[in-house]
Protein backbone atom coordinates (compact mmCIF):
# COMPACT_ATOMS: atom_id res chain seq x y z
CA UNK A 1 0.00 0.00 0.00
CA UNK A 2 1.10 3.58 -0.63
CA UNK A 3 1.22 6.55 1.73
CA UNK A 4 -2.00 7.75 0.07
CA UNK A 5 -3.69 4.41 0.75
CA UNK A 6 -2.79 4.57 4.43
CA UNK A 7 -3.82 8.22 4.66
CA UNK A 8 -7.18 7.31 3.12
CA UNK A 9 -7.64 4.87 6.00
CA UNK A 10 -6.69 7.61 8.48
CA UNK A 11 -9.35 9.82 6.87
CA UNK A 12 -11.93 7.10 7.55
CA UNK A 13 -10.84 7.22 11.20
CA UNK A 14 -11.22 11.01 11.18
CA UNK A 15 -14.77 10.68 9.86
CA UNK A 16 -15.56 8.39 12.81
CA UNK A 17 -14.55 11.22 15.14
CA UNK A 18 -17.03 13.55 13.42
CA UNK A 19 -19.85 11.10 14.08
CA UNK A 20 -19.08 11.46 17.80
CA UNK A 21 -18.86 15.27 17.64
CA UNK A 22 -15.08 15.24 17.91
CA UNK A 23 -12.59 17.22 15.82
CA UNK A 24 -11.93 15.07 12.73
CA UNK A 25 -8.44 13.72 13.19
CA UNK A 26 -7.56 10.11 12.49
CA UNK A 27 -4.33 8.16 12.88
CA UNK A 28 -2.88 4.77 11.98
CA UNK A 29 0.23 2.91 13.02
CA UNK A 30 1.76 0.73 10.35
CA UNK A 31 4.49 -1.87 10.80
CA UNK A 32 5.92 -3.82 7.89
CA UNK A 33 3.12 -2.62 5.64
CA UNK A 34 0.31 -3.73 7.96
CA UNK A 35 -1.98 -1.54 10.05
CA UNK A 36 -1.46 -2.56 13.67
CA UNK A 37 -3.48 0.16 15.40
CA UNK A 38 -5.68 3.15 14.72
CA UNK A 39 -7.37 5.97 16.58
CA UNK A 40 -9.54 9.00 16.17
CA UNK A 41 -9.96 12.01 18.40
CA UNK A 42 -11.90 11.25 21.57
CA UNK A 43 -11.04 14.08 23.96
CA UNK A 44 -14.67 15.09 24.49
CA UNK A 45 -16.14 11.61 24.82
CA UNK A 46 -13.38 10.33 27.09
CA UNK A 47 -13.06 13.60 29.04
CA UNK A 48 -9.34 13.26 28.44
CA UNK A 49 -7.15 16.05 27.05
CA UNK A 50 -4.59 13.46 25.93
CA UNK A 51 -7.07 11.41 23.86
CA UNK A 52 -5.80 12.72 20.53
CA UNK A 53 -6.01 10.31 17.59
CA UNK A 54 -2.24 9.80 17.62
CA UNK A 55 -2.08 9.09 21.34
CA UNK A 56 -4.88 6.52 21.11
CA UNK A 57 -3.17 4.83 18.16
CA UNK A 58 0.16 4.78 20.04
CA UNK A 59 -1.50 3.25 23.11
CA UNK A 60 -3.23 0.58 21.03
CA UNK A 61 -0.02 -0.25 19.15
CA UNK A 62 1.85 -0.61 22.44
CA UNK A 63 -0.71 -3.19 23.52
CA UNK A 64 -0.51 -5.05 20.21
CA UNK A 65 3.29 -5.17 20.25
CA UNK A 66 3.49 -5.50 24.05
CA UNK A 67 6.10 -2.75 24.14
CA UNK A 68 6.13 0.98 24.74
CA UNK A 69 8.80 1.27 22.07
CA UNK A 70 7.43 1.12 18.54
CA UNK A 71 10.54 0.97 16.34
CA UNK A 72 10.14 0.48 12.60
CA UNK A 73 6.58 1.82 12.77
CA UNK A 74 5.10 4.57 10.64
CA UNK A 75 2.39 6.83 12.00
CA UNK A 76 -0.11 8.34 9.56
CA UNK A 77 -2.23 11.20 10.83
CA UNK A 78 -4.63 13.54 9.04
CA UNK A 79 -3.41 16.67 10.87
CA UNK A 80 0.08 17.83 11.76
CA UNK A 81 0.82 16.55 15.28
CA UNK A 82 0.79 18.84 18.30
CA UNK A 83 3.77 19.07 20.70
CA UNK A 84 2.34 16.44 23.07
CA UNK A 85 1.82 13.91 20.29
CA UNK A 86 5.15 14.68 18.62
CA UNK A 87 7.01 14.11 21.89
CA UNK A 88 5.17 10.82 22.45
CA UNK A 89 6.10 9.69 18.93
CA UNK A 90 9.76 10.43 19.58
CA UNK A 91 9.61 8.66 22.95
CA UNK A 92 7.99 5.63 21.27
CA UNK A 93 10.78 5.60 18.64
CA UNK A 94 8.39 5.95 15.69
CA UNK A 95 10.52 5.83 12.54
CA UNK A 96 8.31 7.92 10.24
CA UNK A 97 5.44 10.37 10.73
CA UNK A 98 3.34 11.13 7.68
CA UNK A 99 0.65 13.77 8.06
CA UNK A 100 -1.96 15.38 5.85
CA UNK A 101 -3.00 18.94 6.68
CA UNK A 102 -0.58 21.44 8.19
CA UNK A 103 -1.48 23.22 11.42
CA UNK A 104 0.15 26.66 11.61
CA UNK A 105 -1.48 27.42 15.00
CA UNK A 106 -0.52 24.35 17.04
CA UNK A 107 1.47 22.06 14.74
CA UNK A 108 4.76 20.76 16.11
CA UNK A 109 6.21 19.32 12.90
CA UNK A 110 6.97 22.67 11.28
CA UNK A 111 3.71 24.59 11.72
CA UNK A 112 4.14 26.55 14.94
CA UNK A 113 7.37 24.79 15.93
CA UNK A 114 9.24 21.62 15.05
CA UNK A 115 9.77 19.22 17.92
CA UNK A 116 11.21 16.65 15.50
CA UNK A 117 14.18 18.91 14.68
CA UNK A 118 15.30 18.97 18.29
CA UNK A 119 18.31 16.77 18.94
CA UNK A 120 17.11 13.67 20.73
CA UNK A 121 18.70 10.25 20.90
CA UNK A 122 16.07 9.15 18.35
CA UNK A 123 15.36 10.86 15.05
CA UNK A 124 11.99 10.58 13.34
CA UNK A 125 11.52 11.25 9.64
CA UNK A 126 8.57 13.56 8.97
CA UNK A 127 6.65 14.07 5.75
CA UNK A 128 3.71 16.43 5.51
CA UNK A 129 1.15 17.23 2.86
CA UNK A 130 -0.04 13.71 1.99
CA UNK A 131 -3.66 14.18 0.85
CA UNK A 132 -3.53 17.61 2.49
CA UNK A 133 -6.55 18.96 0.62
CA UNK A 134 -8.80 16.09 1.67
CA UNK A 135 -7.59 16.20 5.26
CA UNK A 136 -7.93 19.98 5.43
CA UNK A 137 -11.42 19.90 3.93
CA UNK A 138 -12.62 17.61 6.73
CA UNK A 139 -11.46 20.12 9.32
CA UNK A 140 -12.80 23.16 7.47
CA UNK A 141 -16.21 21.55 6.98
CA UNK A 142 -16.36 20.46 10.61
CA UNK A 143 -15.59 23.91 12.00
CA UNK A 144 -17.84 25.62 9.44
CA UNK A 145 -20.69 23.42 10.67
CA UNK A 146 -19.90 24.30 14.28
CA UNK A 147 -19.95 28.05 13.47
CA UNK A 148 -23.22 27.75 11.55
CA UNK A 149 -24.83 25.78 14.36
CA UNK A 150 -23.76 28.43 16.87
CA UNK A 151 -25.37 31.17 14.73
CA UNK A 152 -28.62 29.30 14.13
CA UNK A 153 -31.63 30.44 16.14
CA UNK A 154 -32.69 28.07 18.88
CA UNK A 155 -35.62 25.83 17.95
CA UNK A 156 -38.39 25.33 20.38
Amino acid sequence: MTDQDFMALAIIEAKQAVLRGEVPVGALLVKEGEVIASGSNAVIGLHDPTAHAEMLALRAAGQVLQNYRLPDCKLYVTLEPCAMCAAAMIHARISHVIYGASDPKTGAAGGLLNVFETTFNHQTTVQGGVMAEECGALLKDFFKGKREAAKAPAKG
